[in-house]
């Protein structure tokens, strides 16, 4: 089936007891058995929840992967993978990535005796260089956050493979409409669902999806013995937004198409990046892999006083953590999503404390553009 038709159908059949279109809120913690040992499929809903099960299937369908797990938030979901990892194993990491994942593998996991280098994971070179004999895991984004760096998933999967380690590629800021990693080599993916895939800023989700039946086993084990899973109002809420994912994300992208390219013009802003600019390094590689570029956009205003008078001077933009909503946000990564990230390290990624992030929306788009002019108005 076409994207737009696995996004509304896929793991979603029609309640057999209703008919009911919309797959129920199985708002349950247990179920009655009919005798020792005979069950429906369903035990405990820590273990299985119908609800859950349903945005597992079609999500993994989504990102063409064999299986999917729902988690209760991104950071859930990426914890799970770092708990595939044994002390003394080492891990490749982008050095420019979310904050809350350098502060889950710096201040969490590395304590454990899991070892991490930070390199440009846009340079293939580097990341080989990085990789060492106990090294078990490749972890990426592409495009970065908030710097947009882009990353070659075929080259790096390939690598990884031949080293046999394993690439988990962040597909939050794409999702699976704009790019599918696992097609291009990747062997799981994570998602937090918070972001575009829920797409209405009213839940806390994560996911993982994978083809690859050593890592399903585990995961699934994991989710089940650790029990960070979500309830199943948030899952159906993340269906919800699935059936339109494919219209916002083309207008989330088409927005910021055009903010961007009237941003890069700007004169008062001394660097913008989008991967949808033809002047962005990695704009030829992004296209080859994705086939659109999404709608978050980072802009440096030069200093810290600069971005603050941005971020105070706009309306629809709503200062605000977070990405992906229908409505536009604006943030400021070195003292919000970035904060954990230690200085000195953030200035290695060009994460400067002049650097503005935008989550361009789908309203419409001279109201977005007059309110980001209005604010710049003011450097």
């Amino acid at each position: 089936m076409g994207f737009a038709t696995d996004a509304i159908h896929a793991g979603q059949e029609p309640d057999p007891s209703t008919g009911a279109i919309t797959t129920p809120i199985y708002q349950t913690s247990t179920y009655v058995q009919e005798e020792l040992g005979k069950h429906k499929g369903f035990e405990y809903a820590r273990t299985q929840n119908p609800t859950r099960l349903a945005l597992e299937r079609c999500l993994a369908t989504l990102e063409r992967g064999e299986r999917g797990f729902a988690f209760g938030s991104g950071m859930a979901a990426t914890t799970t993978i770092t708990q595939l990892l044994r002390p003394r194993d080492h891990v490749v990491a982008s050095n420019n990535m979310y904050g809350g994942t350098f502060r889950l593998f710096d201040q969490v996991v590395s304590p454990t005796g899991i070892e991490f280098s930070y390199v440009n994971t846009a340079d293939v070179a580097a990341v080989e260089a990085a990789w060492k004999p106990n090294t078990k895991l490749l972890f990426v984004e592409t495009p970065t956050n908030p710097s947009m760096i882009i990353s070659d998933l075929r080259a790096l999967a390939s690598l990884a493979r031949s080293k046999g380690g394993w690439l988990c590629v962040d597909n939050t800021f794409m999702t699976p409409y704009f790019q599918r990693p696992l097609e291009l080599g990747a062997h799981v993916v994570v998602h937090s669902t918070t972001k575009y895939l829920n797409g209405h800023s009213d839940m806390v989700g994560g996911a993982i999806v994978s083809n690859e039946p050593a890592i399903t086993e585990r995961v699934q084990f994991l989710q089940n013995a650790v029990g960070a899973v979500p309830g199943p109002f948030d899952c159906w809420l993340v269906l919800r937004g699935l059936k339109t994912l494919p219209v916002r994300m083309e207008r989330h992208d088409a927005n910021a198409r055009v903010i961007a390219a009237w941003l890069a013009k700007h004169p008062k802003l001394t660097k913008v990046y989008y991967p949808g600019l033809p002047s962005h390094p990695g704009h030829e590689l992004h296209q080859r892999q994705a086939s659109g570029f999404g709608g978050m956009i980072a802009f440096d205003t030069g200093s810290l006083e600069r971005g603050a008078k941005v971020l105070k001077g706009t309306r629809l933009f709503a200062l605000a953590e977070s990405l992906g909503g229908v409505e536009s946000l604006i943030s400021h990564p070195a003292t919000m999503t970035h904060a954990s990230v230690p200085r000195v390290e953030r200035e290695k990624a060009g994460l400067t404390d002049g650097l503005v992030r935008i989550s361009v929306g789908i309203e419409d788009l001279a109201d977005l553009q007059g309110d980001l002019d209005r604010a710049l108005a003011s450097l």
